[in-house]
């Protein structure tokens, strides 16, 4: 059974020991804000562990974003500082350097560019107010490779990474942040389909297979555990030619 207040204070003691151990005093805690349950949860659970004042929210809005106050939102619940940059111009400025060598653009490229763009917004906020960027993935969209490489997939630290997404929402709950936070549907900002549309099955059901491994439906089990080989270089170092090999 999972305990989420167990849970949630043992993250947050994580989060307190790593900014001990590995930063400076005053290191800031810096966070990309969408607005959603993963974002939302790992700010509160930052400023519960090293105070509100010490995270630090970045907004990145692409042009126009029509859910772009509650992110807002969720920094002023929280009292935390926060900038808003919006990467519509800078991701149209790389498109539009890419067609000019001939090159077309895919699904693919326009998929993953605005995420790795934005994490260069958080690395270079990071870098001017002194912190360390927070990875807010969860261990559901990780499974299947719902995520970015060098994208939403890079980080610091990372203190959501082994939960579920059911999980995650109880550890919010926990938190005593409000529905808008933990419930909101997360939209992959360009098609404004669900995540859930996109992926081709709930969450409820990919939690549960992860879980307890059950899944009565054979063709969504045989598609996750697709999904799951496909995309396992996303979450597993980087392969390095050892030029020296220990000898046995």
């Amino acid at each position: 059974m999972f305990d989420a207040v167990k849970v949630k204070d043992e993250i947050i003691k994580w989060i307190a020991e790593y900014f001990k151990n590995n930063a400076a005093p005053g290191t800031r805690a810096v966070i990309g804000i969408s607005g959603g349950k993963d974002s939302s949860v790992a700010a509160a659970l930052c400023a519960e562990a090293i105070g509100k004042e010490r995270v630090f929210g970045v907004l990145m809005p692409q042009g126009g974003q029509f859910d772009i106050g509650v992110s807002r939102k969720l920094c002023e619940t929280l009292g935390i500082p926060h900038a808003e940059i919006n990467i519509g111009e800078p991701v149209k400025g790389l498109y539009a350097e890419i067609k000019k060598t001939g090159l077309v653009l895919n699904d693919i490229a326009t998929f993953n560019t605005p995420a790795r763009i934005r994490m260069a917004a958080l690395y270079a906020v990071s870098g001017i107010v002194g912190g360390r960027v927070a990875n807010t993935s969860n261990l559901s969209e990780d499974w299947v490779g719902y995520a970015t490489k060098f994208g939403d997939s890079a980080g610091d630290f990372s203190p959501l990474s082994r939960l579920t997404v059911t999980e995650v929402k109880a550890v919010g709950r926990a938190l005593g942040l409000p529905p808008e936070f933990t419930e909101k549907i997360p939209l992959d900002g360009l098609s404004g389909k669900t995540d859930e549309d996109n992926l081709g099955f709930s969450y409820e059901v990919l939690d549960r297979y992860i879980r307890e491994g059950v899944c009565e439906d054979l063709i969504l089990k045989e598609k996750i555990d697709r999904l799951h080989g496909a995309n396992l270089h996303k979450v597993t170092p980087m392969p390095v030619f050892e030029l020296y090999r220990r000898r046995k």
